[in-house]
C-alpha cells in the first residue's frame, strides 16, 4: 500500500488504518460520531492526500477541459474552482472532479484517488488538442480543514484575515513553500483545502502548525468514516456508490453542472436525448423512523414491486435517524412518498425527502 506523508502522525495518534484507493488511510481516530460532530460544531482536519491532481497545460487547455468535462469551464476565471464530471460516450460517469483555473493555458483537475489512473488514461485517450497532461498526484499533499471555525484556523495559520468566496482559491506562502488554499470541501460546512508540495518533514510541520492554529477551537483529526457520514448528511455523491459508469449526471441530480448548451463534450448527445425523453430513475433521499442501518444494494420497493436500490446509507449523527441515497423509478420518486426498503428480509418504511438531510 502507498502512504501519504502523514502516516507516522496517524500511527502516533493511534488511528484505525484501512486500505483505501491503494493507500493506508485513517478511517477514524477516537470515534466517527465525535469527529463528525466536531466538524459540524467547530473544526476538524482530514488527510485527503490520496486524491489525484492532474495538470492540463497548453494553448488549447480550455478547449480540452471543455471537451472532457460536462460543466462550462469557459466561465472560470483565475482563482475560481468548478465542480464538474467526466462522462463516457454513453453518458455514464467516468468520475466527478474539481477544475481549478491556474492560468489561461493551465488547469488543475482534482479527481478521486481510486479513479486517478483510470481518469489519467481517459484524458490521454481523448487528447485531440495537443495539450500536456501531467499527473502530479505523488507530489501533492492535501489537508482539508472543515467546520464553522475553519476560517479562523486558516487566518491563525497564515497570520492575516481572509475573505474567500465559496469555490474560489488563493495562493500564499507557508514555511517557504507555495500553497493553494481553496474554499472547498466535502462536508457541507465552511471549509478550506490546502494543497502543497513538500518533503515529509515539512508536511508534518504543516499538520502540527494547523493543529496549533486550531487549538483554541478544540480542533480534531478526522478520518474517512466521518468524511462519509458528513457528505451523506448533505447529499453529496460518492463515486463507486451513488455515481459510476452505469449512472448519468441527469439521473444523479447533477443536471445543474451538465451544460448541454456549451458546445460539444463527451457524452453530450446521449444526455441531450435523455433530457428530451425524461429520466426513468433518479437519485433520491430516504429517511427512516425505525432504527435500522440502510446499506448499499438494499432493494427499494412499493406494493411488493422493486423500484430501486440504496446506494449509500448511514445513521445520521446529527438527526439520530437512518438516512440513505438510492435510485428510485421516477414515477415513485416524488418528495413525501412512502416506500419500503428490504432489510434482513423485512420491509422497513422510509419516506422520500428533500436534500440536504442536515
Amino acid at each position: 500500500m502507498k502512504h501519504t506523508k502523514f502516516i507516522n502522525i496517524h500511527k502516533k495518534l493511534n488511528a484505525k488504518l484501512v486500505e483505501f484507493a491503494g493507500f493506508e488511510m485513517p478511517v477514524q481516530y477516537k470515534s466517527i460520531i465525535a469527529e463528525h460532530k466536531s466538524v459540524r460544531k467547530s473544526v476538524g482536519v482530514f488527510d485527503v492526500s490520496h486524491m489525484g491532481e492532474i495538470i492540463i497545460k497548453g494553448d488549447k487547455a480550455l478547449e480540452f477541459v471543455q471537451y472532457i468535462t460536462i460543466n462550462n469551464a469557459a466561465k472560470l476565471e483565475i482563482g475560481k474552482v468548478q465542480y464538474s464530471a467526466m462522462c463516457y460516450n454513453n453518458g455514464g460517469i467516468v468520475d466527478d472532479l474539481l477544475v481549478y483555473k491556474i492560468s489561461n493555458s493551465e488547469y488543475m483537475l482534482v479527481v478521486n484517488g481510486a479513479n486517478k489512473d483510470k481518469d489519467f488514461n481517459w484524458m490521454n485517450q481523448n487528447n485531440n488538442f495537443n495539450v500536456d497532461i501531467i499527473d502530479e498526484s505523488e507530489q501533492y499533499s492535501l489537508l482539508a480543514v472543515q467546520g464553522p471555525n475553519s476560517q479562523k484556523v486558516i487566518e491563525n495559520l497564515i497570520g492575516k484575515k481572509i475573505n474567500v468566496e465559496y469555490y474560489h482559491y488563493f495562493n500564499t506562502e507557508l514555511f517557504g513553500y507555495n500553497v493553494i488554499i481553496s474554499r472547498t470541501g466535502y462536508t457541507g460546512e465552511l471549509g478550506f483545502e490546502i494543497y502543497f508540495k513538500t518533503d515529509t518533514e515539512t508536511a508534518e510541520k504543516f499538520w502540527n502548525e494547523i493543529f496549533e492554529a486550531g487549538k483554541e477551537f478544540n480542533i480534531v483529526p478526522c478520518g474517512l468514516g466521518s468524511r462519509d457520514t458528513l457528505r451523506l448528511e448533505k447529499g453529496f455523491c460518492l463515486y463507486g456508490n451513488d455515481i459510476d459508469k452505469t449512472t448519468t449526471p441527469l439521473e444523479a441530480g447533477l443536471g445543474w453542472i451538465t451544460k448541454l448548451k456549451k458546445g460539444d463534450f463527451i457524452g453530450r448527445e446521449v444526455l441531450m436525448r435523455q433530457k428530451e425523453k425524461g429520466i426513468k430513475r433518479k437519485l433520491s433521499a430516504l429517511i427512516f423512523d425505525k432504527k435500522v442501518f440502510p446499506r448499499h444494494g438494499y432493494e427499494i420497493t412499493t406494493d411488493g414491486k422493486k423500484i430501486g436500490n440504496i446506494t449509500s446509507g448511514t445513521v445520521s449523527p446529527i438527526l439520530q435517524k437512518p438516512i440513505a441515497l438510492g435510485y428510485v423509478a421516477t414515477e415513485y420518486a416524488k418528495i413525501g412518498n412512502s416506500v419500503n426498503v428490504i432489510i434482513r428480509d423485512k420491509e422497513v418504511k422510509a419516506k422520500i425527502t428533500q436534500l440536504p438531510f442536515v
